[in-house]
């Protein structure tokens, strides 16, 4: 078996682990992949670096496959919903933002694991471009871009946070009602500015 089968079964016996155990991590440990993979403990280490590496990696691929069940990207983007660019963007980020209180324990291994090495093709990416086609009626694509990226950011922060989120910011994060207000005014706080922003250029 060559290298590459080698890792796709690693990583294919890992996701099945965390899926079994319902994102808990801890539970899976480096004997057990090696056990249920048929492969010594040290291919771990060998193939990715670490048990951690190993389980960052597959998480991000579980998260991006259900990203892309549900990505906005994946849809008509001049589809007629009868919304507006607010409410269609707050409809998408309140789906999101369930979903990652929804699955917790994979989601944060997510977010750190992109906060420590943010590419273009990872899933924070993934999920402002999708954003992107909710934003209809604005052509200037780097106040867009700019809206967007500060959403999800605002969004992974706070799901960070979430166990002080009542405290410093008034909202219980772990209660739909309270998700569904922190999105609708982080939205609007941001379309205000987006539409009283007169200047925007690539120039300081």
């Amino acid at each position: 078996m060559d290298n590459e089968k080698i890792k796709d079964s690693i990583i294919k016996v890992t996701t099945e682990l965390i899926e079994q155990y319902e994102g808990n991590t801890k539970m899976i440990t480096s004997r057990l992949i090696a056990e249920k993979a048929n492969i010594g403990l040290g291919s771990i280490n060998y193939y990715f670096g670490s048990k951690e590496n190993l389980i960052t990696e597959c998480v991000q691929k579980i998260i991006n496959k259900v990203l892309f069940a549900f990505s906005p990207e994946i849809k008509e983007c001049n589809n007629s919903d009868g919304l507006s660019d607010k409410e269609r963007l707050t409809n998408w980020a309140s789906q999101t933002f369930d979903f990652l209180f929804d699955n917790q324990a994979i989601t944060n291994i997510s977010i750190m694991g992109d906060m420590q090495n943010y590419l273009a093709d990872n899933n924070s990416v993934y999920i402002q471009k999708g954003y992107l086609c909710a934003l209809r009626d604005n052509n200037n694509e780097n106040i867009k871009k700019l809206l967007i990226f500060i959403l999800v950011s605002t969004m992974q922060v706070a799901f960070l946070a979430k166990n002080t989120t009542k405290e410093l910011l008034g909202y219980d994060l772990y209660l739909k009602n309270q998700r569904d207000l922190f999105i609708k005014n982080i939205v609007n706080i941001l379309f205000d500015g987006m539409y009283n922003t007169e200047e925007f250029g690539d120039e300081a």
